[in-house]
């Protein structure tokens, strides 16, 4: 038996998103924009998955973008939003533990003469939002807070952040990357005053190179990419309707019971930290209860590096990461982890351990397991 517990970096496809991707692949294979039959069956493949996403998010059909996941998403949202009111204004507020999707255009942006306030965060990941009112200006254009934190799990503000957008920036767009909270947590983007809002499906179920950006109908935003005007015209290429397809179906499946879901998750997520709380020289970054996302806990092992802990846990079937998947094939410090005050030595023994609706107490009782026997051990090997 494994215990696969690095979910905040990919979830397994569920079979039935699976299969059904494959009878798109090699049946229903039509171009969406085709006017005759084949064509018309892939686009209902499309309005099925877009009418089950919106009703997730209470929002228009007409609001959902499809793109090949969170990174596109947040991409086409940020440099979307600074092509479109550049002349309104070129300042841009964003957080310093945001994931390199939205960090990384954002520097972008930065490097082409725009200017940026990166908002700090307290110890436990968390932005303050009297910080976030004292530096919107007039001209500020866009704020991008993410809704839950990739590494630690700590929750954002984010309808509290909306208010105050609107009410001292009102020439300001508000994103929301959600990649880490949608099927998790409830988010009404429209009800609340998120304007625009990334999702990626294969945090959730869905098939790799799926994803969303949802788009309120009265925020106006540019393309990125140019070409037939599919998706609005906001998002140009034929749709990847098999990955969508599997997508919607991931989704409903997801938000058939997501209160359950939750719930399973946080009395996992208690499970796991009730188990390993007393072993020595093992602390947790953030909150670990309900003031926390429920299905992500970072944990600190002092004196054992990250990379020999998590070797360490494979050997036992325990699989986990040492921070953000999309960052571990050029290994950096963590900025979210200099963000809430972590010496140098937090940084390298820091691991992540994630869950799924599909984990099972099993699977968390064989890390808690493995982690009672290998930390007293590995510290004791490293203090040799």
């Amino acid at each position: 038996m494994n215990a696969y517990l690095d979910n905040a970096a990919t979830t397994q496809c569920l079979p039935e998103a699976a299969e059904l991707v494959k009878k798109v692949l090699t049946e229903d294979f039509g171009n969406p924009s085709s006017l005759h039959t084949k064509g018309m069956e892939a686009e209902q493949y499309l309005k099925d998955a877009r009418r089950v996403i919106a009703k997730s998010l209470k929002a228009e059909e007409k609001e959902i973008i499809f793109t090949s996941g969170g990174t596109e998403s947040n991409n086409l949202a940020i440099f979307g939003t600074a092509r479109a009111k550049q002349r309104q204004g070129r300042h841009i507020v964003t957080t310093m533990i945001e994931h390199p999707a939205v960090h990384n255009p954002v520097a972008a942006l930065e490097e082409e003469g725009f200017e940026v306030s990166y908002l700090p965060v307290d110890k436990n990941g968390v932005v303050s939002p009297d910080q976030l009112r004292a530096v919107l200006r007039s001209d500020t254009i866009l704020v991008s807070v993410m809704h839950v934190n990739n590494e630690i799990g700590a929750i954002e503000p984010v309808e509290e952040i909306a208010q105050i957008v609107h009410e001292s920036a009102p020439k300001a767009l508000f994103h929301v990357d959600a990649v880490q909270s949608y099927g998790k947590m409830l988010v009404y983007p429209g009800r609340v005053g998120i304007d625009l809002l990334s999702v990626s499906g294969h945090k959730l179920h869905g098939p790799k190179g799926s994803g969303f950006l949802y788009v309120n109908e009265k925020a106006h935003i540019l393309p990125v990419l140019y070409g037939g005007g599919q998706e609005r015209s906001l998002r140009s290429g034929t749709e990847n309707v098999p990955a969508i397809a599997g997508l919607g179906l991931a989704v409903e499946k997801l938000f058939a019971d997501q209160k359950g879901n939750r719930d399973h998750l946080y009395a996992l997520k208690q499970r796991f930290v009730s188990g390993v709380k007393d072993i020595e020289g093992l602390s947790f970054n953030g909150h670990t209860g309900k003031a926390s996302a429920p299905h992500i806990v970072s944990v600190t092992a002092q004196g054992i590096r990250s990379e020999v802990l998590l070797h360490a846990l494979e050997d036992k079937g325990v699989y986990v990461s040492a921070g953000s998947a999309c960052s571990s094939n050029r290994p950096s410090k963590s900025r979210t982890l200099m963000a809430i005050g972590a010496d140098d030595a937090v940084l390298d023994t820091t691991i992540r351990f994630s869950f799924s609706v599909h984990t099972t107490e099993e699977e968390i009782d064989m890390a808690v397991n493995a982690l009672n026997e290998l930390v007293p051990l590995l510290r004791k090997y490293q203090r040799r």
